[in-house]
């Protein structure tokens, strides 16, 4: 495998640079697909490309069983050196290459000689909905493990090191509006003050218990309400909330809390209080085997010194609704270290490029592990 990669290597660093320079937000990923597209299809891979979405899937093989490998795709949009644009500040650009990696190494090994393996290019993870709607198009209905990856800031391991799993925590994130009666200001039994109901909404928010074990928080993250006159009370405002728990078990008992405290104020108060969910993101739920396997495999790589446990992390990703809305997936995700820094999201975030090539060689192995497995199995 080691000739085979030394032998990719110009272009995987190519393909780096071209995604690198051409980042594209969310659900917008049209050259970025197109070029994927162009760049498979030119090694004679299967592409299927859809008309509705961006993001494409290769599939390798045509037999039972079907192994996953998922990248996303899309970058941020952000303030760069004074200027709003898009940039790849995430690492998808890495992902992205790291999965044109794989695919070209396994082409020169003949791997899967049985079974599928199936490459999915996911859009729309920044936003949380493009792996639940590539779930609605069938597309994980027929693997038996998927497997993702993640570039790991500095913080959490350095270059070389890798874990098998990250457990990323649960988001969800709630809009909503106050709805009440303006009124004067010396007239204040007159209407309803959106001020003092959000303080209690607050106050409520603050005051639920669940088990501290298990890390989760629940906070107002906007509010706005009145205007320029200082003499009338305003009965209107809307607001947000940003929710996490580490589990998907107690998100569900925090979002339920924080409904139950919502119309509790609004009973209270005299006022309507409207919500919706305007994105979430499930914790990850990940399979023993499929860590054992990858933990194999970083060990076949950089050696059992530089593998590492799975890498508890607050952050979010949509890659765990595969599993959350198809439990017969079993899956895991990759934290490759590659110094990474200044952090996640930083308009200047670098890593040591060298890590691609071990990123792809433990993804190829975990791959090549996988099917030995299933055919063991048999």
């Amino acid at each position: 495998m080691k000739a085979v990669l030394e032998e990719i290597k110009p272009v995987v660093e190519e393909v780096f640079q071209h995604l690198h320079t051409h980042p594209e937000i969310s659900w917008k990923e049209v050259e970025t697909t197109n070029y994927l597209k162009e760049l498979l299809e030119s090694e004679e891979f299967e592409v299927q490309a859809f008309a509705d979405s961006t993001g494409l899937v290769v599939t390798v093989g045509s037999r039972e069983p079907c192994i996953g490998l998922r990248t996303d795709i899309d970058a941020l949009w952000q303030e760069v050196d004074g200027k709003y644009q898009a940039n790849h500040s995430c690492g998808h650009d890495a992902h992205m290459t790291l999965a044109v990696g794989v695919l070209l190494t396994l082409k020169k090994l003949g791997i899967p000689e049985k079974g599928r393996l199936k490459v999915i290019f996911q859009p729309a993870e920044e936003k949380g909905t493009g792996a639940l709607s590539f779930v609605e198009k069938g597309i994980v209905d027929d693997i038996d493990f998927l497997y993702g990856v993640h570039l790991r800031p500095f913080q959490e391991i350095g270059h070389g090191y890798a874990s098998p799993a990250i457990m990323h925590g649960s988001a969800k994130m709630v809009k909503g509006s106050i709805h009440g009666t303006d009124a004067h200001g010396a007239r204040s039994h007159e209407g309803q003050n959106a001020i003092e109901v959000m303080a209690l909404l607050v106050q409520a928010i603050h005051s639920i218990q669940i088990n501290p074990m298990v890390p989760h928080s629940a906070k107002l993250t906007m509010f706005q309400a009145g205007g320029e006159s200082a003499n009338i009370i305003p009965g209107n405002a809307v607001f947000s909330i940003d929710m996490r728990a580490q589990t998907n078990g107690v998100m569900d008992k925090l979002f339920a809390q924080v409904i139950k405290a919502m119309q509790a104020v609004a009973e209270m108060a005299g006022v309507k209080i409207s919500y919706e969910v305007v994105a979430e993101i499930a914790a990850a739920e990940v399979d023993d085997t499929a860590v054992e396997i990858m933990g194999q495999a970083i060990a076949e790589t950089v050696g059992e010194e530089f593998l590492v446990p799975p890498i508890i992390t607050p952050g979010g990703e949509d890659f765990h609704f595969y599993t959350l809305k198809r439990p017969s997936v079993k899956a895991t995700m990759l934290g490759l270290g590659c110094d990474l820094a200044p952090g996640l999201h930083h308009p200047a975030m670098t890593f040591n490029q060298d890590s691609l090539i071990i990123g792809i060689e433990i993804l190829a192995r975990t791959v090549q592990r996988t099917f030995e497995h299933l055919e063991q199995g048999k």
